[in-house]
């Protein structure tokens, strides 16, 4: 019998015990704004994020109507720019970058490591403040009439080109930085040193590994996107000429520094997600994952190699053929890690006994969409391909199946995974699994096609096209519609379920790690006292004899 000193209650006296879970409160709404506690911070960045996500859905949705006839017939032009500009500055900076981490990881890496809060609650609460406050100012730039230069704020379109609102935009996007170095420093000192007696590195959950990898990601790279933003927007404001050759500066090295953090930052979007499937398929076979060291290594791996190989986005933009070379073997290499992890995971589910809850499907479309995004990064990665398929619609496929496909898939695994942890209720299953087809179905009729219209040769960022691309450009539009509602059911039985949700119970899914171990919803504190963890992540042997004692006990 593990030694942990854990609360472990049944759904009835869950139920019974509102008043010390961290939803209940006597002050209302200035309790929640000025809260130290981590899971409800979590709450407010799954609310906020959920509202920009919506904002850049809704763009998105503008420019496949746009698509949908060759001709530029919806928007202008300009406005065409502005409105894929700031679809992309949303989701990257305000939805992607901080889904995981900032609401799934804020929540549960706490209660995964045995703390009753994360190292600086203070600071945790800060990062959410400055996240809204980034919102607010890239929410104005889009009043004010937009940002027209590309979500990468490409020079000379970003210093020197009038109709945008560069700065705007740029200071929201540096306060969003901060908000990410603070949250990253937080999981790194929490997993560091706070970890409860017996809750070795290799007894981590691979959750905590993941996030961990990506904080160091956010810590040391988010800096050098802020710093390039700086210079952009001083060269706008007084023209100091870092970037613009007339002035003796370099466009290039804009290049250099803006993607020596943003490819970084695709796996300080990608990283978190692949904690939650490692956590999702283990818990849904019933099995340990396998090769669970090399899993966790393969975390550090990724976000070490992820420092060297920014320059495969500039191949076609004046490198040496000696850089380019180089660089194309680095990007082959940063996928064997993440290779990894998808035979693993696939290896974990042979002779599991695998079952099929909403979770588990959501983590069956990451591994199917994040594979194939993965695999066309490899095309990218090849010199040869590159140079003709950069700047087509192979590009924007590509991006989308990594991201979205992949982390989006993962977020929302998540998201149903923990959500009984979260709020104490269940969703409808039937409904939920609908969801997760629909979501899979729609995102494939979108994207695919556009693997097909890039290695054509249609040119992204055009809001007018050749009319014999139409027809896969309708089939796009018509998947879009099909992943936007995917995209809205999870909200509305999400919500549906706070109110009339079945009891969760403390463990619905009967799963080992410590956050299954107490309350539903938790305890304000999450541990009556400090747990004491003798037993390896994912031990259902553990588990098992624990339910088994607990019956003895009871009978």
């Amino acid at each position: 019998m593990s030694t942990a000193t854990i609360v472990k209650l049944p759904p009835q006296e869950t139920a019974s015990l509102p008043k010390r879970s961290y939803l209940n409160s006597e002050y209302g709404l200035k309790s929640w704004l000025l809260t130290g506690d981590h899971k409800r911070i979590a709450i407010l960045y799954l609310i906020s994020i959920t509202f920009f996500f919506f904002i850049g859905g809704a763009m998105a949705g503008l420019i496949r109507l746009e698509l949908l006839t060759p001709q530029s017939d919806l928007m202008a032009t300009d406005t065409y720019n502005k409105v894929f500009t700031m679809h992309g500055i949303i989701m990257v900076f305000l939805f992607l970058v901080p889904s995981v981490p900032a609401t799934i990881g804020n929540f549960v890496i706490p209660i995964m490591v045995g703390a009753k809060d994360l190292a600086f609650p203070k600071v945790n609460l800060l990062s959410w403040y400055l996240y809204i406050v980034a919102g607010i100012f890239t929410i104005s730039a889009l009043v004010l009439g937009g940002v027209d230069t590309g979500w990468t704020f490409t020079t000379p379109l970003s210093t020197h080109y009038l109709n945008t609102h560069v700065i705007t935009a740029g200071l929201g996007i540096f306060i969003a930085g901060f908000s990410s170095i603070f949250t990253g420093l937080n999981f790194i000192v929490t997993i560091h040193r706070m970890r409860a007696p017996g809750m070795t590195w290799f007894r981590l959950p691979l959750f905590c590994w993941s996030n961990y990898a990506a904080s160091i990601l956010m810590v040391l790279g988010t800096p050098v996107l802020a710093i390039t933003l700086v210079l952009v927007i001083l060269e706008r404001a007084i023209g100091i000429g870092v970037f613009d050759p007339a002035k003796g500066g370099d466009p290039l090295l804009f290049q250099h520094l803006f993607w020596f953090y943003s490819h970084p930052a695709v796996y300080i979007m990608i990283l978190p997600g692949m904690g939650v499937i490692s956590e999702v398929i283990s818990t849904f076979s019933r099995k340990r994952v396998f090769g669970y060291t090399a899993v966790a290594f393969s975390s550090v791996a990724i976000a070490v190699f992820g420092f060297f190989v920014w320059a495969h986005h500039m191949f076609i933009m004046g490198v040496s053929n000696y850089s380019a070379l180089v660089f194309s073997l680095l990007t082959m290499l940063v996928a064997v890690p993440s290779a990894i992890k998808i035979f693993n995971w696939a290896a974990t589910l042979y002779k599991g006994s695998i079952t099929f809850e909403t979770p588990m499907l959501y983590a069956f479309g990451f591994m199917g969409l994040f594979t194939i995004g993965g695999l066309t990064g490899v095309f990218l990665g090849s010199l040869g391909m590159d140079i003709h398929l950069t700047e087509t619609y192979f590009i924007v496929a590509h991006f989308h199946f990594v991201m979205v496909g992949g982390m989006l898939m993962a977020f929302l695994s998540g998201i149903h995974f923990w959500w009984p942890k979260m709020t104490g209720r269940m969703y409808p299953e039937a409904l939920s699994k609908l969801a997760a087809l629909t979501t899979f179905i729609g995102f494939n009729l979108t994207f695919f096609p556009q693997f097909i219209v890039g290695y054509l040769g249609m040119p992204r960022r055009y809001a007018a096209y050749p009319p014999e691309f139409q027809v896969l450009n309708v089939l796009s539009t018509a998947g879009a519609t099909v992943l936007g509602i995917g995209y809205l059911l999870p909200m509305l039985y999400l919500t549906w379920s706070l109110k009339y949700g079945k009891i969760a119970g403390s463990n619905p899914w009967q799963a080992t790690g410590l956050e299954w171990q107490i309350q539903s919803p938790p305890l304000t504190e999450n541990f009556i006292e400090t747990p004491l963890v003798d037993h390896e992540a994912y031990d259902y042997e553990w588990l098992a004899h624990q339910t088994e004692h607990e019956v003895q006990t009871v009978g």
